[in-house]
């Protein structure tokens, strides 16, 4: 339905398309704009903000063929075509409205006449089609208000830390958006980066229409043993010089409170990394995922006599080795 403020609103150069754009070359250039400027996009921008209503609003009208001709026409005659004159001016109001079938004397008769307003509403009775509907959303004066567009509210955006263990098993947490508080459910497994969505706690709308989202970015808290990476957990595990070189089993603590058994192959070297399937995290869908043990050979800071005797044995036995060999062709330039 036409609105009184179209006369003031260039909606092609909103949408940086001609007058004769097509449909096609309207939708293509809305959804370039509405992908560079959605508040998603955009968090905390005002003026990005701003700009995604007008261009939604730009496409509302001209994305519909009915609303699109009416604007072309409201605009013909306010923007730079045929005005609003008195008299028998030639070229005028006139002409406009009999290019629309009209009575272009009637309703120049009774628009200058005392009831101007009857004439008004007669023309954009007759110019759009049926007579002006007192329940309709408009405001203003009568037979040419401003339409009141439904808006959905924008999403808010805001941050959270939460503990390593709380990440692993779910917790809850307190904010207060808008001076209300709220109780936002956190599932386990969540990972670091990823966003809560929170449906209906955003900006409210506009004339009637439904809230925005609130979208919460989270933060999980380092730990001193575990790593999330992605949905798989790392850690460092300590493992001594005859583990390493002679093979072992280890017991190893995972997230859930459990310990597994690790097998050490023989002549493991530190930073080798060994999967063990299932023991990671328990994801919010369910599924496990995946623990990776990367191994630390710890030397020991001191020695018995007995000790270091074994250790120079070991290096004379194994005077011909070198650990460095393949370091060294690898480091040529």
């Amino acid at each position: 339905m036409a609105s009184q403020d179209w006369l003031h609103k260039d909606f092609y150069a909103e949408l940086g398309v001609a007058k004769t754009a097509s449909s096609v070359e309207i939708k293509k250039a809305y959804r370039k704009l509405a992908r560079q400027y959605h508040p998603d996009q955009n968090p905390n921008d005002k003026n990005a903000e701003e700009k995604f209503k007008r261009i939604s609003e730009a496409y509302h009208v001209l994305s519909d063929e009915t609303e699109r001709k009416q604007y072309d026409a409201l605009r013909t005659m306010g923007g730079g075509g045929a005005r609003f004159t008195g008299g028998n001016g030639s070229g005028g109001f006139e002409d406009i409205f009999a290019s629309f079938g009209g009575r272009g004397g009637n309703f120049q008769g009774n628009f200058a006449g005392g009831n101007a307003n009857a004439g008004f509403d007669d023309f954009l009775s007759s110019l759009f089609g049926g007579g002006r509907n007192e329940n309709s959303n408009f405001t203003g004066f009568p037979g040419f208000g401003a339409r009141k567009t439904v808006q959905r509210g924008t999403d808010t955006h805001t941050s959270i830390s939460i503990p390593f263990t709380d990440a692993i098993a779910g917790t809850t947490v307190k904010l207060s958006p808008q001076g209300e508080s709220l109780t936002v459910r956190i599932p386990a497994g969540v990972t670091s980066g990823q966003k809560i969505r929170v449906a209906g706690k955003g900006q409210p709308g506009q004339n009637g229409g439904a809230s925005g989202d609130m979208l919460i970015t989270v933060n999980v808290e380092p730990h001193p043993v575990y790593e999330l990476r992605g949905k798989d957990v790392y850690m460092n595990v300590p493992v001594a010089f005859d583990e390493a070189a002679l093979g072992a089993t280890i017991e190893v603590p995972i997230v859930t409170g459990e310990i597994v058994k690790v097998k050490i192959p023989a002549g493991s070297s530190t930073d080798k990394i060994l999967r063990v399937r299932g023991k990671g995290i328990i994801d919010t869908s369910g599924k496990s995922s995946d623990l990776y043990v990367r191994l630390k050979v710890v030397v020991p800071k001191t020695m018995s006599e007995e000790t270091r005797a074994a250790v120079e044995a070991f290096r004379e036995a194994s005077a011909g080795a070198d650990p460095r060999e393949e370091f060294r062709q690898l480091a040529k330039l």
